[in-house]
């Protein structure tokens, strides 16, 4: 008598309510009467009573349903497979799913490689006064570029080729400017060589180069463009004064573009390599 009735029990406690089940998996139960109503996941048991009873059995079913549903699989491809489910089928469903959850996975890595990026700008900025002249070393870089002298007036339609060409994610990153050191020295700011992005993905690519490592000499401005001349004049007097023989591009960027909301406030860096066997 004892052990049917703790048979009795166990069967009890394996029986698990719309509410129950919905509580144990956090979902809504709405969900559970919309899979029951087409017939994707439909409770096991129905008593005497007429209740309807999920049985604990089932929640690893649930789960697999729930995790094709967070792969982006529609309703009805989740039902067409849950009819006749095939080793085969599932493994096509798992290779085509591998390749698209690779791809989000690298997508939230740039996402917080950009995160990254513009926390340490920030706290950077925080440190500098409304005009800085330094000597730093800097890191290798491949750079995206692409060609453009800001000559155009319509700069919607450059970020909506960028946009095809980088993709929206190397744009988060960030985009800056580089002009030729020939018109620096002439102080021609009318016609720079393009626009630059610094790649996340390291491989080489058309259109792209490396910014080499090494020491660059490197201004900081606060306030609209029109103070930058001014910039690169002190910049230029600062490396003849010091006996610096600059090379390839000035790079500029700008670092605070997000966390401001008047351009006084804007900070531009500027960069030009030293040649250090000068």
């Amino acid at each position: 008598m004892k052990n049917a009735e703790t048979k009795k029990m166990r069967e009890e406690i394996k029986k698990l309510t719309t509410a129950q089940f919905a509580k144990l998996h956090e979902v809504n139960k709405r969900t559970l009467h919309y899979y029951d109503e087409i017939g994707l996941f439909r409770p096991l048991t129905k008593s005497d009573n007429g209740y309807r009873y999920y049985d604990i059995s089932q929640s690893i079913d649930f789960e697999y349903i729930r995790m094709l549903k967070e792969l982006n699989m529609s309703i009805e491809e989740i039902e067409t497979y849950r009819k006749n489910p095939t080793p085969a089928d599932l493994l096509k469903i798992v290779n085509e799913k591998e390749q698209e959850v690779d791809k989000q996975i690298q997508k939230l890595k740039d996402i917080k490689t950009v995160m990254q990026s513009k926390k340490e700008q920030i706290f950077f900025c925080e440190t500098l006064q409304e005009r800085e002249i330094r000597i730093e070393e800097c890191k290798s870089e491949r750079l995206l570029v692409y060609p453009y002298d800001f000559s155009e007036d319509d700069i919607t339609q450059i970020f909506s080729r960028l946009k095809d060409i980088w993709g929206i994610e190397q744009i988060r990153m960030g985009m800056g400017s580089f002009i030729s050191l020939d018109n620096v020295y002439k102080m021609n700011f009318d016609k720079y060589e393009g626009i630059y992005t610094i790649a996340l993905n390291k491989k080489s690519v058309p259109n792209s180069f490396i910014k080499p490592q090494g020491k660059y000499l490197c201004g900081y401005q606060k306030g609209k463009w029109d103070k930058l001349p001014a910039l690169y004049q002190q910049m230029l007097d600062y490396a003849h004064g010091n006996n610096l023989q600059l090379t390839d591009y000035a790079y500029e960027v700008g670092l605070n573009d997000f966390v401001i909301s008047d351009e006084a406030d804007y900070i531009t860096k500027i960069m030009i390599k030293i040649n250090e066997n000068s």
